[in-house]
């Protein structure tokens, strides 16, 4: 069991606080998934420049000083010029300069350091603890951005781990992260496929999988809500998630149901989550018009109403 949850400011081309929105929809459902939180922040980032966030593993025997430095050398070799540079926590997050093949980029760099995501407007937090916790080692309730998606995971089938916390970048494209529900059963199946095909994964999860799955359908010219249909015939198991793009938000259920998901929509914002809670701490007080999406069932929305 855990908790998803989704936002999106429509409608204008400011900034807004979804890293705060966010906290509070997770904290609201944290019962679901004590073990970690993660988010997926979205901010309009310059032309040119690229987003990168790895994990610095505290436990490894490598020095993070020469971990870093290590990562800024392969960057530089691969013709990055990089901008920006900052530590939080046990992450390593820079701004880069490069106009080359992103997939080549990503693949490179998964070799050198944990990968957390890659993206001109997106940004990948994690870490294991409530969203309070994260939030007071990477200061999430200080962002400003247009969307994002935020997860609390109960770790049934891997290590409470920051690697294998939700939200999941898809792997060796940028802006595309998910956050998912459920589980999926033909996983190795699809997988297979997709790597016969020379794309690339750094876990062993099905969330990632779902992520990479999208973001080749995006490359390939798909709509998203085109791919999201296709992707509730493809993948098997039972599953509720919600994916984001730079300018997109969207949601996919199976025919089964047997994951929850609750929205609330008006003319400024989209929000989903798990259980209505997420939605009422966006607005205390206030009583919502909410939906239950039916099973089997997709959709997407973009800033512009």
């Amino acid at each position: 069991m855990c908790g998803i949850a989704g936002v999106m400011y429509r409608g204008s081309d400011a900034t807004f606080g979804t890293g705060e929105a966010l906290i509070r929809m997770l904290d609201g459902c944290q019962h679901r998934g004590p073990d970690s939180t993660g988010f997926a922040l979205y901010a309009p980032e310059a032309s040119g420049r690229l987003k990168l966030r790895f994990f610095i593993d505290p436990e490894s025997e490598t020095d993070s000083d020469v971990a870093i430095a290590e990562i800024r050398q392969r960057l530089v070799d691969l013709g990055a010029g990089i901008e920006e540079e900052a530590r939080a926590g046990d992450n390593y997050r820079v701004t880069i300069l490069y106009d080359g093949d992103v997939q080549k980029l990503s693949y490179e760099m998964k070799h050198a350091a944990k990968v957390i995501s890659i993206g001109t407007s997106l940004d990948i937090v994690k870490d294991v603890g409530s969203a309070y916790d994260v939030d007071d080692r990477y200061h999430v309730n200080q962002f400003h951005g247009t969307h994002g998606l935020g997860h609390v995971r109960l770790a049934t089938e891997s290590d409470v781990k920051p690697e294998a916390s939700h939200p999941f970048w898809a792997t060796g494209f940028a802006d595309v992260a998910i956050v998912h529900n459920g589980q999926i059963t033909n996983y190795w199946k699809m997988r297979r496929r997709l790597e016969q095909r020379e794309f690339e994964f750094t876990t062993d999860n099905d969330s990632e999988l779902i992520a990479v799955y999208l973001a080749d359908k995006l490359a390939q010219g798909v709509k998203l809500q085109d791919a999201l249909s296709t992707s509730i015939d493809d993948l098997d198991g039972t599953f509720s998630f919600l994916v984001s793009t730079g300018d997109e938000i969207g949601y996919a259920k199976d025919r089964l149901a047997a994951k929850p998901m609750i929205m609330y929509e008006d003319d400024d914002l989209v929000a989903i989550a798990s259980e209505e809670v997420s939605l009422n701490r966006l607005f205390p007080g206030k009583a919502l018009n909410t939906r239950e999406p039916a099973p089997g069932t997709y959709a997407t929305w973009s800033r512009s109403i």
